[in-house]
């Protein structure tokens, strides 16, 4: 189970909160613009990196449109991690990139 925020509502607390985000699009995706702070776990490699993703603290996790991002957030809400899916995903952020 998991919890799902837009992103204009992520883009809001990102500028109040330090938060964590995991990108799960391809390496080439994310090099090409990411959010600021984002780590990259592919979502084809998810399962052989979780020791990259802290389980004590609340992940925000992104992709290109939204699909992914569910589809991770689903597997780490079922292993026991507390995760929100970013909504739109990549294709909806309007600040800065890295």
């Amino acid at each position: 189970m998991f919890n799902s925020i837009s992103m204009d509502e992520f883009g809001q607390k990102q500028t109040k909160e330090e938060v964590n985000v995991i990108d799960v699009r391809e390496a080439g995706e994310f090099s090409s613009g990411h959010i600021p702070g984002a780590i990259n776990v592919p979502l084809s490699e998810f399962a052989q990196h979780l020791d990259k993703i802290d389980k004590d603290k609340e992940q925000y996790v992104v992709c290109l449109s939204g699909a992914r991002s569910s589809v991770a957030c689903d597997f780490l809400g079922n292993n026991g991690y507390t995760v929100v899916n970013i909504m739109g995903g990549m294709s909806a952020w309007r600040g800065d990139i890295e």
